[in-house]
């Protein structure tokens, strides 16, 4: 079965835009793995607009599934990752006014960068996982570097699936093939949803994670948060 990692950014989301802890972080991470989820994700950002590093640090003793924290390994990030020692770390290029993610790693370019952070964090026992499009060199490019997994990037799969192009999946596949053969782990978010991740899952060899914040967020909101575990669960087995 292919694990659900749920990312509590949204959470954040709402309980800052009126200060206070409603809803509560901590409470909603506890849930959601009672509910069966298999994992909990947050990706900290610099401006600290949605989960904040202080939440990254409270939930350390509150998730006993997996732990995945996502993040541009700029200095402080990666401090606070060797301070947490979750049991996975994504790295992701995110720029400082990036709404949300918006590109994979350019593996190539980055090699050198990468396999100096990658190697510190193994140093220390915490798994690693790169954000990456599904192209064939910069899977090439993020087996070089040492890290254990990439996630791969699905926002274009989302959005053309959701347009009725089901070959949207095909570089993905042809990634997925490529990682295996690597032996390279497979990991994918961004944009998935109750609506697409069966195809995909089925279509994926080898997937062993997805993390999925906003559309969990969002259909909950209508559906249930237990349900909708539940309702991923269910299409990922």
């Amino acid at each position: 079965m292919t694990k659900l990692s749920v990312n509590i950014n949204k959470i954040a989301t709402l309980r800052n835009s009126r200060g206070g802890n409603m809803p509560n972080v901590v409470q909603v991470a506890q849930d959601v793995q009672k509910f069966g989820a298999q994992g909990v994700t947050v990706h900290p950002r610099p401006d600290e607009r949605h989960i904040r590093y202080q939440d990254a640090r409270d939930l350390k003793h509150h998730v006993y599934t997996e732990y995945n924290i996502e993040g541009n390994p700029v200095r402080k990030f990666i401090d606070l990752v060797l301070e947490i020692r979750p049991t996975q770390v994504t790295l992701v290029p995110d720029a400082d006014d990036a709404i949300t993610s918006n590109a994979g790693w350019d593996t190539l370019k980055n090699r050198d960068f990468l396999m100096d952070v990658i190697q510190e964090f193994k140093q220390n026992g915490i798994r690693t996982s790169i954000f990456v499009d599904p192209d064939l060199k910069m899977i090439e490019g993020a087996k070089i570097t040492g890290t254990d997994r990439i996630e791969l990037y699905t926002e274009q799969y989302a959005h053309q699936f959701g347009l009725g192009n089901t070959q949207a999946i095909l570089p993905y596949q042809e990634a997925a093939i490529l990682a295996n053969q690597l032996d390279l782990g497979i990991n994918a978010g961004h944009d998935l949803s109750l609506q697409n991740i069966r195809f995909f899952k089925e279509n994926i060899p080898g997937l062993l994670e997805v993390s999925i914040g906003h559309a969990l967020i969002c259909e909950s909101l209508y559906l249930g948060i237990e349900n909708v575990v539940n309702m991923y669960l269910n299409k990922l087995r």
